[in-house]
């Protein structure tokens, strides 16, 4: 991690309760809003009683526009039916998910995990 994103303040977005098709681009541009290089986000989950489809596919988004600015983000407190969602839809295992505030903070403030060498936007080659 360089100097820089380490002296970037973390900052929190808080979702809305619903995350869907209705919400999902103002919450997209919300999370994007968070964005810049190097930045720390925690997405605070603890609001959202339900998510679509929909709202996975804005995180799916805003995750590879942070990947290309460097930016870290943690989710975090999700719970109920959001949870269930991120478990069927297969993100639990692709997104930096903590179980609290705290413990996101924690991750932000230590060396960025290892990448397990899967992307969201796999680079295909040609041929």
């Amino acid at each position: 991690m360089s100097s820089m994103s380490r002296n970037q303040p973390i900052s929190t977005v808080m979702l809305p309760a619903k995350v869907d098709s209705v919400t999902a681009t103002g919450v997209g541009e919300m999370l994007l809003a968070a964005l810049r290089p190097g930045a720390r986000v925690i997405v605070d989950g603890s609001q959202v009683v339900y998510m679509s489809a929909a709202g996975v596919r804005t995180f799916a988004s805003v995750l590879h526009q942070a990947a290309n600015m460097e930016a870290r983000i943690v989710f975090c407190r999700f719970a109920g039916a959001a949870w269930d969602c991120l478990l069927v839809s297969g993100f639990s295992e692709l997104l930096e998910i903590a179980g609290t505030a705290e413990e996101a903070t924690a991750r932000l403030e230590r060396e960025p995990r290892l990448s397990t060498g899967e992307s969201l936007h796999p680079r295909r080659t040609a041929g």
